[in-house]
């Protein structure tokens, strides 16, 4: 079946106009199926996580290129404070307002038709739509897709690359650091507030912890040439027990560790650990514990699980021969040669290229300062010159890994 840009935002609005949190996408799911069907992809599929799968099939048995986006989106904040409200979809002054529109309903919506056009006019390899859950809160899904297919356990196989439809602005984006949200806990005695000489209050060594923690980021001192150095900042303080009459016998400080893609899960823990060791010499009575933040999740299919809160990050190097094929059509497409950058924000290709090696890049429309903001929009000029650069997009990104 034919599908034109207007098809695209039509289905675009219809998503937006359905709300969808992480673990709470079932809704936006079911409507993306609906649409794989209709627009007669070979294969639908919904696994045991809620990701949802549409399969052309190639003439041949080259590797396949897969799309992804997510389906889930953050929170709207206060509906008051937004320009148009955050689930109409409205389209006013050349943009498709609300949430969800550039991140990510609206390229996933460009995505999954572009990857239509394959229906009638087909080619050797497989064209694959993975839209995933639970992207904003660490990618889940996208885990969850990429482990079983290492397994063997997936309705596909291990695509020959994948494009991610993260905003972009119609650059290449071949990469980006990770997130590690790692928890800091002081403990010392907790004692009731009216009789401090019993307790051993967190609260007075964190200003040796503090430091310590900044001279650790300031050690940070590796820089990749495209993504920059990495960084760590505390985010939060914290005390446990939470009542203001107890003197707490913890007070938790929440780092956000942005890593760079050499940097392991479990390497990021022992390195604040060690550098903790070397530099805070703490008083009698207390002690230090570093760990990971660990947040109960569950997908919207029921499937509950303790997941550590790191995300990892990825780089494509360039030259690559994906890179450079993506090159191409995007300029010829667009009229401008395409910047090759990283993403500033973490994204499922942390999982796809950063821990399983398939070649990953990014191409969407959209402003990287729109998302996670009561002014997300979309530019529908834009917009439309992705839309008609993806079929040749495809096409080129499956010859470069043919």
């Amino acid at each position: 079946m034919s599908s034109s840009f207007r098809d695209a935002l039509a289905f675009a609005q219809d998503i937006i106009r359905i709300p969808g949190a992480p673990g709470q996408e079932g809704d936006v799911a079911a409507r993306v199926a609906q649409e794989l069907e209709r627009l007669r992809f070979d294969e639908v599929h919904t696994d045991e996580v809620g990701n949802v799968i549409g399969i052309v099939r190639g003439t041949g048995s080259a590797p396949a290129v897969m799309l992804s986006s997510h389906l889930d989106v953050v929170d709207i904040g206060a509906a008051a404070t937004w320009e148009y409200p955050p689930f109409d979809a409205v389209i006013a002054d050349g943009h498709l307002h609300g949430r969800g529109a550039m991140d990510i309903k609206g390229p996933l919506a460009i995505q999954t038709h572009a990857a239509a056009h394959f229906v009638e006019n087909r080619i050797e390899c497989d064209v694959i739509i993975a839209h995933t859950v639970q992207e904003e809160r660490g990618g889940w899904g996208m885990e969850h897709l990429m482990n079983a297919i290492q397994a063997g356990s997936a309705v596909i196989g291990r695509p020959g690359a994948v494009i991610i439809g993260e905003a972009t602005n119609g650059d290449i984006c071949v990469g980006h650091r990770g997130r590690a949200e790692i928890i800091i806990d002081v403990v010392g005695i907790a004692g009731h507030a009216s009789a401090p000489e019993r307790a051993r209050n967190p609260l007075d060594v964190l200003p040796l912890v503090l430091p310590a923690l900044s001279s650790f980021a300031a050690s940070l001192d590796t820089v990749d040439p495209l993504l920059g150095r990495s960084t760590a900042v505390p985010t939060a303080i914290e005390t446990l027990p939470r009542s203001r009459n107890v003197i707490p016998d913890t007070a938790r400080v929440v780092v956000d560790w942005r890593v760079l893609p050499h940097i392991t899960a479990d390497a990021a823990v022992e390195m604040i650990r060690s550098h903790l060791e070397r530099a805070v010499a703490l008083p009698d009575g207390y002690s230090l514990a570093v760990h990971y933040s660990i947040e109960p999740q569950q997908t919207y299919t029921g499937r509950t699980r303790d997941r550590r809160m790191f995300t990892p990050g990825f780089l494509l190097p360039p030259p690559h021969p994906v890179i450079d094929a993506a090159a191409g059509v995007i300029r010829q497409a667009m009229g401008t040669m395409p910047a090759i950058r990283p993403w500033t924000f973490a994204t499922d290709g942390g999982h796809s290229c950063g821990v399983h090696g398939i070649p990953t890049i990014g191409f969407a429309p959209g402003e990287e300062r729109y998302a996670h903001t009561n002014r997300e929009r979309l530019e529908l000029g834009q917009a439309e010159r992705v839309f008609d650069a993806y079929p040749a997009l495809i096409e080129a990104v499956a010859a470069a890994v043919r």
